[in-house]
């Protein structure tokens, strides 16, 4: 088929020298069109079937697989190309183009951050040219005669690049393999919420382990030139980095025992509020003022904590409330529990109840007991709704809430202004 290509392009009338060219660049377009109408039936499939991909590639799937889809036709065409003058230059162009696409794509739906993607991908689309066209050996070569000596070993502008473009692609899978094992695990229905996050932390420390090792191995470094780095990373563990490797074990531990969990409401010291993430360093917790506090792990382990929704998430709220003693107490206790019932957020079950506490100096004291199993929406608008409900119902049935009162008793034998004493 090689040899038969020559003849076809002998065959077209005009000058080869203007006309291969032009069918070359024709080429390159319709292999670019096809691709991209394989790429939309391709990707719609995909999303329906491996939904994790294309969530993890946050929506340059179809980018990618009209670029991949492109080199690879495109490569084809190359190699099938009489390997000489401009026509097959533009087919070369043309697949450097497609990957160096390809890799601007995949690498940015990573938030790979540009600075280090835009020299990647200039240097693999010159790599490709040049391998099309003459080979990799001139530009590597090139590359390599660029260079500083450091001691023994010489530091080449080849040797940098390879180590760059080593470190953005291992950075990369990492990315790639957290965001699959994120949204697989999170589309997997036999996992309460904690348990998907410790294999999504779990998964997460497998893969940068994995890399580490991987990437040690391609850039050829010696694992005992470790043997010092890791006497000071020993050191620097036991003092520097103690609390980080504490707050990291200890958000593994809650994560395990499940003693706070994502979504619960706890107390810790001053701070209120619900449990929006377990990281690893700290615990983010969303206040109802809509701040968010991040509390490290390891105050968790250590300090006082209140969990509202260890094991039920049922809270019970008190409002107190005082009446006259004027006030039948019998109708101002109905009409207590009423307000309470009448409350949309109010629990039925457990029921409503109001408590007699106290005789007080100038009132009778009560106690309102409800019940609410959303505490991550507040305490305090319960209280206010049901007091609202409470004053109404009060002002229509003529029962009272004194006001303080303070009695003044004026001796009768002291002198008055203006009188003998």
């Amino acid at each position: 088929m090689m040899a038969g290509l020559p003849d076809l392009l002998a065959l077209l009338p005009g000058d080869p020298a203007i006309v291969n060219p032009l069918v070359a660049l024709a080429l390159a377009t319709l292999v670019y069109l096809a691709a991209d109408g394989l790429a939309h039936i391709a990707a719609a499939r995909l999303r329906r079937r491996v939904t994790p991909l294309g969530e993890a590639l946050d929506g340059h799937l179809r980018p990618i697989l009209r670029h991949a889809l492109a080199g690879g036709l495109l490569a084809t065409c190359v190699a099938l190309w009489p390997a000489d003058g401009l026509a097959h230059l533009i087919l070369g162009a043309a697949l450097a183009l497609a990957m160096a696409l390809l890799a601007w794509h995949i690498l940015r739906s990573l938030a790979i951050p540009q600075l280090a993607v835009i020299p990647l991908v200039l240097l693999l689309f010159v790599m490709v040219l040049s391998g099309s066209s003459g080979g990799f050996a001139p530009v590597a070569d090139m590359l390599d005669e660029i260079g500083i000596d450091l001691g023994k070993r010489r530091l080449t502008l080849l040797g940098i690049f390879s180590m760059a473009a080593i470190c953005v692609a291992l950075f990369a899978a990492v990315r790639l393999t957290n965001r699959l094992v994120a949204r697989s695990i999170a589309h997997t229905s036999g996992l309460d919420p904690t348990q998907k996050l410790l294999a999504q932390k779990l998964g997460a420390i497998g893969a940068i382990v994995v890399a580490f090792f991987v990437g040690i191995d391609l850039l050829g470094i010696d694992l005992t030139a470790f043997t010092v780095f890791s006497g000071a990373l020993g050191l620097a563990v036991g003092f520097g980095l103690q609390k980080t490797f504490g707050n990291l074990i200890a958000g593994i531990i809650l994560l395990m025992d499940r003693s706070i969990k994502p979504g619960d409401i706890i107390v810790v010291g001053e701070s209120f509020g619900w449990v929006n993430k377990i990281g690893v360093r700290a615990v983010s917790v969303i206040t109802r003022d809509g701040k968010e506090h991040l509390i490290p792990n390891e105050n968790l382990m250590t300090q006082e904590v209140e969990n509202w929704s260890y094991s039920d998430r049922n809270v019970r709220v008190r409002i107190p409330v005082g009446v006259g003693y004027d006030s039948d107490l019998q109708l101002a206790q109905q009409l207590m529990l009423r307000a309470a019932q009448e409350s949309p957020r109010v629990l039925r079950n457990p029921k409503p109840n109001v408590w007699l506490t106290a005789f007080g100096e100038n009132r009778v004291e009560h106690d309102i007991l409800v019940w609410i199993s959303d505490p991550e929406s507040g305490v305090g608008n319960v209280k206010s709704d049901v007091l609202n409900r409470l004053w109404l119902l009060f002002r229509d049935n003529g029962i009272t809430i004194p006001y303080p009162q303070r009695v003044l008793h004026h001796a009768d034998g002291a002198a008055r202004p203006g009188e003998r004493a």
